[in-house]
């Protein structure tokens, strides 16, 4: 049973940093690209970047991009969101997924995280 389990959400003030984990279980991990996606209240989810299951690949969305590295530690079977100098707009749900793709990204992804709340207060 594949499982995605994000930490690291919490309440930060705006210039502040986070750091989201999302530990996976239950895949052959290296295989999988990692998405971090967001919802914001009354907003659709968007995705806020993601990251080859090599690792060697990663894009982002505009309103993140300088702010926001995304890594992976394959042995540790966890990927990472650094967020940094958060702004309130960035307030949401945040949630890992993947998807089949080694060295490419996927168009659409398989598994899950729970999420986890970031909320930037100014």
């Amino acid at each position: 049973q594949v499982q995605l389990v994000e930490s690291g959400g919490g309440l930060v003030q705006a210039g502040g940093s986070l750091r989201l984990s999302c530990a996976a279980s239950g895949l052959t991990f290296s295989n999988y690209a990692t998405g971090w996606f967001r919802q914001a209240p009354g907003k659709e989810r968007e995705l806020v970047g993601r990251i080859t299951g090599s690792g060697g690949s990663t894009s982002y969305a505009d309103s993140v991009k300088e702010r926001f590295t995304i890594s992976r530690d394959n042995v540790r079977r966890t990927a990472y969101l650094q967020m940094n100098n958060l702004i309130p707009e960035d307030t949401a749900i945040y949630y890992c997924a993947a998807g089949y793709g080694p060295r490419w990204f996927p168009i659409k992804y398989d598994y899950w995280g729970q999420g986890t709340q970031i909320t930037v207060s100014s």
